[in-house]
């Protein structure tokens, strides 16, 4: 297993952008209705959320510019285990509104 954190941190940014890149000209009920696509970006999240833990294992401090990285990791769990009761509307509101911001971070802290 890789032990470097900017590792990690580099996997949870191209997780972001693919979110980004398989949504790109949808709106939410495009989003609802594709099932592939809402596989792909659950997939991501998954990713993300455990690269971010993953980072947090290693040197929690690196994380501390990152907005809300525990919620991203339990957002991570909840796909994970909670797959029969997750919203699509709440996996939506992530992408709008949280991961162009979270790119933003991750970009800052590989610098």
């Amino acid at each position: 297993m890789r032990h470097d954190p900017l590792v990690f941190i580099e996997d949870a940014l191209r997780a972001c952008r693919l979110i980004l890149e398989f949504t790109v000209g949808m709106d939410e009920e495009a989003y609802r209705e594709d099932i592939k696509t809402k596989a792909a970006v659950e997939r991501c999240f998954e990713i993300l959320g455990e690269a971010l833990n993953r980072v947090s294992r290693i040197d929690e401090s690196l994380l501390d510019s990152i907005d809300y990285w525990r919620s991203i990791i339990g957002f991570r769990n909840v796909i994970a285990h909670g797959y029969d009761s997750l919203e699509d509307g709440i996996v939506w509101d992530a992408v709008q509104r949280n991961i162009p911001e979270l790119i933003v971070e991750l970009e800052k802290l590989l610098k």
